[in-house]
C-alpha cells in the first residue's frame, strides 16, 4: 500500500491507497512543534481505524509546504515504517513543464494538484485550491504550469478582519440571506463570502482572457464546495485532488526508478 501525505499551513491530508483505490483519508493539524513521535502516535491511530498496519504500507511520497516539518517526516517514516520517503521537489517527475521564473518558489501542493488536475481533466485548467491561502494555478493547452494567483483565503480574510477591528465580532463562514447586510455580522458575511466569489470569477474571467479560451476549472480544499455552488466558471468540485495527484506523481516516478 502508498502512505500519501501532503502537509499543509492548516492540516496534514493523508491517504492509503491499494493501486489506485484510495482505501482511507484521514486529516490532522500542522504543528510545527510537534514530534515525530506525537505525530507517529496520531497517525499510528488513525491508520489503526482503517484497519491498516505499518507493515502494510510498502511506499511513502510527501509533499510539504512547511520545511522545518519535512525532517520530522522523513524521521516518523524511517522509525514507524522502515521507509525513506519521496519528497516531491527537485528532480521529481511531473509530466507537466514548470513556466516558472524560479520554479522553486512554486509550492508542493500547487504542483501536486496541477498533475492530478492534467491526469485527470486534460488542458487548458486552472485549479483554485481554497486553503489557507486561495492559490489559482494555471496550466496553457500545451500542458505547461505557467503560473497563476496567490490570495488570501477566505479563514484568514476573516480572521485579519476581526484581529484589526476593534468591535467587529467573529463570525461563522456562511452566506447571509441576502447580499446587503442588516446588522454587523450579515454585513461581515456578505462581504466576506460574496466578496470572495467576486474575486474568485474576476480571476477566472482574467486569467481565460490572457489564455484566450475557456479552461476547465477544477477546485479543492476545505471551502470549494461552498464557493463552488455560486461561481460562474467552477466546473468541478473534487476534495481528492491533491491526496490523487500524489498517488499520481509516486507511480509516475516509480515507472522511471526514482521510487
Amino acid at each position: 500500500m502508498l502512505l500519501v501525505l501532503d502537509v499543509g499551513n492548516t492540516n496534514i491530508k493523508i491517504g492509503a491507497y491499494d493501486g489506485q483505490k484510495l482505501c482511507g483519508s484521514w486529516k490532522m493539524a500542522s504543528v510545527v512543534s510537534r514530534t515525530a513521535d506525537e505525530y507517529g502516535y496520531v497517525l499510528m491511530g488513525l491508520l489503526a481505524e482503517g484497519n491498516i498496519r505499518s507493515g502494510d504500507i510498502d511506499g511513502i511520497i510527501i509533499s510539504s509546504v512547511i520545511p522545518s516539518l519535512n525532517y520530522t517526516f522523513g524521521h516518523l517514516c524511517r522509525h514507524y515504517f522502515k521507509i525513506d520517503p519521496m519528497m516531491v521537489g527537485k528532480g521529481t517527475r511531473t509530466r507537466i513543464n514548470i513556466k516558472y521564473e524560479n520554479p522553486k518558489e512554486v509550492g508542493a501542493d500547487r504542483i501536486v494538484n496541477c498533475v492530478s488536475a492534467y491526469e485527470k481533466y486534460g488542458a487548458p485548467c486552472v485549479v483554485v485550491d481554497f486553503g489557507t491561502a486561495t492559490t489559482f494555478s494555471v496550466i496553457n493547452r500545451d500542458g505547461e504550469f505557467v503560473g497563476g494567483c496567490i490570495a488570501p483565503g477566505l479563514k484568514m480574510s476573516c480572521e485579519a478582519l476581526t484581529q484589526k477591528t476593534s468591535k467587529l465580532p467573529k463570525i461563522e463562514l456562511e452566506f447571509p440571506r441576502s447580499l446587503i447586510g442588516h446588522n454587523t455580522v450579515s454585513g461581515m458575511q456578505s462581504g466576506t463570502m460574496y466578496g470572495h466569489i467576486g474575486m474568485v470569477d474576476y480571476l477566472l474571467e482574467g486569467i481565460m482572457n490572457e489564455l484566450g479560451e475557456r479552461a476547465f476549472v477544477v477546485a479543492t480544499g476545505g471551502m470549494s464546495k461552498l464557493i463552488a455552488e455560486r461561481s460562474k466558471y467552477i466546473d468541478k468540485v473534487d476534495s481528492l485532488l491533491t491526496l490523487d495527484g500524489l498517488m499520481l506523481l509516486y507511480q509516475i516516478n516509480k515507472e522511471n526508478g526514482n521510487a
